[in-house]
């Protein structure tokens, strides 16, 4: 038989997929995938009740429910102050996945050079390798991790189409402030680049830090790309629904490729989201203090199970630090804990682009019962020190 795409070759194995079998496998406490295990808000499944049995169950509009649209570009309106028109600026994709690989298909020739702080979410040189696009890593190190502007100067001057940014991001939780944000808009603007960045977990954020808005900085609108989901702010990640706001003549772009790729994302609960997009501020409010909730209790864990980690600013994601515990594999040491101890973790070495292998990302969007759950097994690592 004739030979697959040479592409292939370039791409991984999922981590992350692959510890969602082992913990199917194990029956271990998935703390890999980035899932929470709880519904959205009983007014969001009533909606799309109602929307399923109201009539909406063909295909929408290939750009997105207009309705939606315009709800989406009000919120992003209301929170970054920056006017979005939702009929030419806002689309509507299947997932925040699909969004990120939609926007680099619209930019990217084969050759392109597109920049990535590492650590960076393993979907991104995925992408690129499937366009021939070349990612261009710089490093952000841990624990800190702070921008070396020296660094990502030297890459933009060597040639960038764009940048990737993930603010909050996954994994390490960091949280870009205004001025980092500003400096890299500088550079954009400077080199003449496009901004695209992912930003899924912007309402997942841990006072004192705050979420910024890079598409509303000055000069940046037209050269930010703004890829974002509402699985993750409304937990309805299986309803797969991402947005994409940008300028009208990338919109544009975007959304013919996007009616090729995947026509248009479930229509019915596209109708039934509008809901969320009308809560009111309150909401947001109680997400952050119940995802500080859902936070302490799990870093207590760790802390009394010898675990170091690196605090996360945003995002539901934590780095532990497994350098105690004898392993110098953090894959051995994901697929031991599942086994063993009877949780999941991703092996932190699938989101570096450096051989950094003491550190495992955990899940802590769980409910309280999950939380002490997989806290009381995480105690026998202790055994290990």
């Amino acid at each position: 038989m004739k030979s697959f795409s040479s592409r292939l070759s370039k791409i991984p194995e999922s981590a992350i997929s692959e510890m969602n079998d082992l913990a199917r496998l194990t029956k271990a406490i998935n703390l890999a995938s980035g899932f929470p295990d709880f519904d959205p808000p009983e007014a969001l499944i009533e909606a799309a009740v109602e929307a399923l049995r109201g009539g909406y169950n063909q295909y929408a509009t290939t750009a997105g429910v207009t309705t939606l649209r315009r709800a989406i570009a009000a919120k992003f309106t209301r929170f970054s102050g920056l006017e979005i028109d939702g009929d030419e600026e806002v689309t509507v994709t299947v997932g925040g996945t699909e969004a990120m690989f939609l926007v680099l298909a619209a930019l990217c020739d084969p050759g392109d050079r597109v920049l990535i702080f590492s650590p960076f979410y393993e979907n991104y040189a995925v992408d690129l390798h499937l366009l021939d696009a070349q990612p261009v890593y710089v490093s952000l190190a841990p624990p800190e991790f702070e921008i070396d502007r020296q660094a990502l100067r030297r890459e933009f001057e060597r040639g960038a189409k764009a940048m990737i940014v993930c603010n909050p991001s996954n994994p390490s939780g960091k949280v870009f402030s205004e001025e980092e944000l500003r400096f890299i808009g500088e550079l954009v603007q400077e080199f003449d680049a496009y901004l695209i960045t992912d930003e899924v977990y912007e309402h997942i954020v841990f006072p004192p830090y705050r979420h910024v808005y890079a598409a509303a900085l000055p000069g940046m609108f037209e050269r930010t790309i703004t890829c974002s989901s509402l699985s993750k702010t409304y937990a309805i990640t299986g309803w797969r629904l991402g947005t994409i706001i940008a300028g009208a003549e990338i919109t544009a772009k975007i959304r013919t490729l996007h009616d090729y790729v995947t026509l248009g994302a479930a229509a019915p609960l596209q109708r039934a989201a509008i809901t969320a997009l009308n809560f009111p501020d309150e909401y947001y409010q109680n997400l952050t203090r119940q995802y500080s909730e859902m936070r302490d209790i799990f870093l207590g864990y760790l802390e009394q199970s010898g675990i170091g980690y690196i605090p996360p600013q945003g995002s539901y994601f934590v780095l532990a630090d497994i350098s105690p515990f004898g392993f110098e594999d953090d894959w051995a040491f994901c697929r031991w804990l599942a086994k063993e101890i009877g949780v999941a973790a991703v092996p932190g070495s699938s989101f570096f682009a450096e051989p950094i292998h003491h550190l495992i990302r955990l899940n802590f969007a769980k409910r309280p019962e999950t939380l002490h759950q997989a806290g009381e097994r995480l105690y026998r690592l202790r055994e290990k020190l």
